[in-house]
């Protein structure tokens, strides 16, 4: 493995932090509701934040899989947005602190980034990592988005509902973090919210809420989220019209509640707990064909938006 040190440089003067927690907010894999975006866009947009450290994005990207913007004006080019992967410093009004590390997931060099990463968190100081993840499951937009839990501890899962299931999954960054960092003995908890498997391609603040107040609860750093609560209750309003007007979509999501309030939201996926559902073909088609048919008015935002 090539030196992980050279994949970042950490800013200078950077103050002496005592264990800050890291959180670990990285685009590319799932992000249901798009959860994960709008929780980090929320906390750059209302938190103060400095920078600490920047990742070598060129040795770390593939640009023809996902290509940055780039604008032209006609004549020449005159902007280039140049992806950006790096650790922020973000402060609540209190002075208390945690640390960020956000952007696209790495193309490549999975194992020289997660020891760059952990390397980097020993430099700093960090404690607990908290990991951000958002999937569609089996739930309805009528009750409140909730997180699954695992963690590299069974103590800090206390609190948390867990998967009750083994599978064998895609890999990806955030999982080799926690993977890498268990195997250390690092404190790592990941955290998935749970977006309506029909909503999981619109914006859905309900979910990216709920990541914000896990992440409040789990560093103790005081971040507000009452815009993505009127985001979150707007978006309702407009999918609950929507469903109003077919009985269709109101029979799916009348499964989805009678399975919610018998169970609890336990972030089972389409396919889990089929006893209380009509078949995953059944629950997806109807619905997503009744949402993706639907044209909202000129100026209006459509569901989810």
């Amino acid at each position: 493995m090539l030196d992980p040190a050279a994949l970042y440089r950490l800013e200078p003067d950077v103050p002496r932090l005592v264990e800050p927690p890291l959180v670990v907010a990285l685009s590319g894999f799932v992000d249901a509701g798009a959860a994960v975006r709008q929780a980090v866009d929320h906390l750059l947009a209302t938190r103060r934040h400095e920078l600490v450290a920047t990742f070598d994005v060129d040795q770390l990207h593939d640009y023809r899989a996902r290509r940055p913007p780039m604008t032209f004006t006609g004549t020449t080019w005159t902007s280039y947005e140049p992806p950006q992967l790096r650790v922020l410093r973000v402060l609540d009004e209190d002075g208390s602190s945690f640390l960020l590390l956000t952007g696209p997931e790495p193309d490549v060099q999975w194992e020289r980034f997660s020891a760059a990463v952990w390397q980097l968190a020993d430099r700093l100081g960090a404690g607990l990592t908290v990991v951000l993840n958002a999937a569609p499951t089996a739930v309805p937009h009528t009750r409140p988005s909730g997180v699954t839990a695992s963690a590299s501890r069974p103590e800090l899962l206390e609190g948390y509902r867990t998967w009750e299931v083994e599978a064998q999954v895609p890999g990806h960054v955030t999982a080799l973090l926690h993977l890498r960092g268990a195997e250390t003995g690092r404190d790592v908890l990941s955290v998935l919210a749970h977006v309506p498997h029909y909503l999981a391609g619109n914006d859905y603040p309900d979910a990216a809420a709920v990541l914000l107040r896990t992440i409040s609860g789990a560093t103790g750093v005081d971040l507000p989220v009452g815009d993505l609560l009127e985001q979150a209750a707007a978006t309702r309003v407009e999918v609950d019209k929507q469903v109003a007007d077919s009985p269709e979509a109101q029979a799916v999501v009348a499964a989805l509640e009678e399975q919610y309030d018998a169970s609890g939201d336990a972030g089972r996926g389409t396919s889990a707990g089929s006893a209380y559902l009509p078949t995953a073909d059944e629950l997806g088609a109807e619905f997503e064909r009744f949402l993706a048919g639907q044209d909202p008015q000129e100026g209006e935002p459509g569901p989810g938006r």
